[in-house]
């Protein structure tokens, strides 16, 4: 793994950094494991638009990953580490002693040949890419792929380079710190998978240049600012002109740039610690 720089030949060279892919072993997808995935362009059922700025970008096939891990006390060899056009963390394709076959997301440190195992009542050893209740685990182990309801498959920590904690165990429910630096609570018959997801440079990679992200089916973002009164409640205005509006909204006039949007208020009781607020940079 490493990242990799171009020499300024050309104006979308010059900024372009990405992954030198050293850490594929395999350039074909488990055909087994793929099926069709279909592009909406950000439309619903009806055909209207209901997320803007998306449209176009190569096609993609569908890769399957095992996020519940529920291939108990079996285990498995991991045949090779494959590119994933659908999220930004590599995956590894394992083979279990019966002979089948799953994706899973690949943990920092996981090589090829090496075997792993997901446990259903005991505890396996403390190494990248064996699964387990976060009962079992000691305390202090990083940890991704978190389940959020027991049984229902991982929802945290499932990107390049994602993370999370184990702090404590208390009454049924474990304290995990995630990356962001929100300290929250799980239950601890809830499942998770030993180590950090691979990939952490992904956070480096720069695309370079805007034709890239339309490969990956992003269309371009126009400032309200630089629209007109009829399109947008920031437009209008001689020159360049500022929003104006001392509350920020979108075209539709909900708060953007900051307001809090979180409603699941039911669950707040499982947030012991809010995330780390970044400072906010000024944009003179």
């Amino acid at each position: 793994m490493g990242i990799r720089k171009h020499k300024p030949t050309t104006p979308g060279l010059r900024m372009r950094k990405h992954s030198d892919f050293s850490e594929i072993t395999k350039a074909k997808s488990e055909k087994t494991l793929t099926r069709p995935l279909k592009s909406s362009g950000g439309r619903n059922n009806k055909g209207r638009i209901t997320v803007r700025r998306r449209g176009g970008g190569n096609k993609r096939k569908y890769r399957i990953i095992d996020f519940k891990r529920e291939k108990f006390d079996n285990e498995a060899e991991v045949l090779a580490i494959e590119y994933d056009p659908n999220r930004s963390a590599r995956i590894a394709l394992v083979k279990y002693s019966d002979g089948e076959k799953r994706y899973i997301i690949w943990p920092a440190g996981l090589k090829v040949k090496d075997t792993i195992i997901s446990t259903s009542e005991s505890r396996a050893n403390i190494k990248p890419g064996n699964s387990m209740k976060l009962k079992y685990m000691p305390l202090g182990t990083l940890i991704h792929n978190i389940e959020l309801n027991p049984g229902h498959g991982a929802v945290f920590a499932r990107s390049a380079g994602g993370w999370a904690q184990l702090m404590a165990r208390e009454k049924g429910l474990a304290q995990i710190r995630m990356a962001s630096g929100e300290i929250r609570l799980v239950k601890e018959e809830g499942r998770a998978t030993v180590g950090r997801v691979g990939l952490g440079e992904h956070s480096s990679f720069s695309k370079g240049k805007a034709g890239r992200n339309r490969w990956v089916g992003k269309r371009p973002k126009v400032r309200g600012v630089a629209m007109n009164p009829v399109d947008h409640p920031h437009g209008g205005g001689e020159g360049k002109a500022g929003q104006g509006n001392p509350h920020p909204v979108s075209p539709w006039g909900k708060p953007a740039k900051g307001s809090k949007t979180r409603r699941k208020k039911a669950t707040d009781k499982y947030i012991v610690a809010k995330r780390n607020k970044g400072k906010r940079r000024s944009r003179r």
